[in-house]
């Protein structure tokens, strides 16, 4: 391979590979449960490749196809493609027995070869049995300290982070290396957490054994990561996709911390996550719901604990797909969707649920937040601050009619019509797709 540089005395720069696929990533802009799955859905009957980049079985997405609904929390959602490969990557963490017993679950739905068109990045951290159970036993820890928990989803997420941050976590390339130097490994990293816990019991020849078949069971998917991405990115012309799990203000580094998930949900987690380049990122998909939703606790300047909140929960069934938890609800937040701008740079949003609000006689947005009586232009990062803002609200008229049934923008009423029109010119992002239902074809593109 020559590369021609220029002359260093011209002060000429060499010019930057701009070669290659890039990469289109569906990212959520809110807390979490905007309908990502549909959006990556859509996006992925047309992509080669469907990969995740972080976060673990604490993702929680359904996709509807033909009338059957399938739930994903480990597994792209694009594995419905038979026609796509999907990746888990190097930032995800996994729980092997969950994945397999997720596959073998939509398998009864109607999901067929799915192992055939799955790799497993051999960089991946495993998520073990007792992660999940010192979840539970930390989250019991800060109830009595604090008077108060996370609200995790208790997938041993947190506490697998945790391992890999501190050097002693196990990936899968450990695993289907020398078994023997595996279980020692894993024995050791046990005994550390029930020095920590000592009400933590670990069935440690039980889970060898478990996962010596998990073992096998994936051996013929995992690949190395890099390699793979760096293929599909600069071998023939392929649609890849990511989908991001969590959200922009579930971020470890720019959400509502500490109330936040382990792992970067923000577009800078694409590229450590699946070990590709910023240059081979394209279009970056914000996903919006037409309200807000929030599970668990934590700061949420909108909120309604009102009848409005109420029948945003209950219209929206608004539950939690991983934890069947009620999802706290209120107004659409711009000031959140501006923030989630600045860090992901949107090309454009997906806004969901608009139905939801068909029945509404007057509509809030919140478009700005006060603190002790004056505007702020940031997004508060210490929590006890955010939740003393003041949102200042922008009342629009609600259309009284039913949008379910609309597939075209000149069929939407012209008050949701102006509702999104709103929101695009405050956040300064276009809408690109307005969803107003459950199935594929509720989703109405705009342009």
């Amino acid at each position: 391979m020559s590369i021609c540089y220029t002359n260093p005395g011209t002060g000429g720069k060499r010019p930057r590979n701009d070669k290659g696929n890039k990469v289109t990533v569906v990212l959520g802009a809110q807390w979490g449960d905007e309908g990502k799955g549909k959006v990556v859905d859509l996006l992925a009957t047309e992509s080669d490749i469907i990969c995740r980049c972080q976060g673990g079985n604490n993702a929680g997405h359904t996709v509807v196809v033909d009338g059957k609904e399938y739930d994903f929390h480990l597994l792209p959602s694009g594995i419905i493609n038979s026609k796509a490969v999907s990746v888990i990557g190097n930032g995800v963490v996994i729980h092997l027995p969950g994945l397999l017993e997720e596959a073998e679950k939509n398998e009864k739905k109607g999901l067929k070869d799915w192992e055939k068109r799955l790799i497993i990045s051999d960089r991946a951290h495993i998520v073990f049995d007792f992660h999940q159970a010192v979840d539970g036993l930390q989250e019991v820890q800060r109830q009595a300290q604090e008077g108060k928990n996370i609200g995790t989803t208790k997938k041993g997420i947190g506490p697998t982070y945790s391992s890999k941050a501190s050097r002693t976590g196990l990936r899968i390339c450990d695993l289907l290396d020398d078994f023997k130097e595996f279980s020692t490994r894993f024995k050791n990293l046990a005994q550390q957490y029930q020095a920590m816990f000592p009400t933590l019991v670990v069935d440690v020849e039980g889970q060898l054994k478990k996962l010596k078949e998990c073992a096998e069971r994936i051996r013929p998917m995992v690949r190395d990561g890099v390699y793979f991405m760096y293929d599909a990115i600069n071998g023939p012309l392929k649609k890849i996709l990511v989908e991001g799990a969590n959200a922009a203000l579930l971020d470890i580094d720019f959400g509502t911390y500490p109330f936040v998930t382990s792992s970067n949900c923000t577009v800078g987690g694409v590229c450590t996550g699946l070990g590709i380049p910023p240059l081979n990122i394209g279009d970056v998909y914000g996903v919006v719901k037409a309200y807000t939703t929030r599970v668990g606790i934590g700061a949420f300047p909108t909120e309604q604990l009102n009848e409005v909140g109420e029948l945003l929960q209950t219209r929206g069934h608004e539950v939690g797909v991983t934890t069947g938890r009620k999802r706290r609800c209120g107004w659409l937040d711009l000031v959140i969707l501006r923030y989630a701008n600045m860090i992901n740079g949107f090309t454009a949003f997906a806004l969901t649920k608009l139905d939801i609000l068909d029945v509404m006689d007057e509509i809030k947005v919140g478009v700005s937040y006060k603190l002790k009586g004056k505007k702020i232009p940031y997004f508060p990062a210490n929590m006890d601050v955010l939740q003393k803002v003041e949102v200042e609200y922008e009342k629009l008229p609600g259309w009284k009619s039913d949008t379910s049934a609309c597939r075209k923008w000149e069929d939407l009423p012209v008050k949701a019509q102006n509702y999104i029109r709103f929101v695009e010119n405050h956040v300064g992002v276009p809408i690109k797709w307005v969803g107003v239902g459950k199935a594929r074809e509720s989703m109405i593109q705009m342009f």
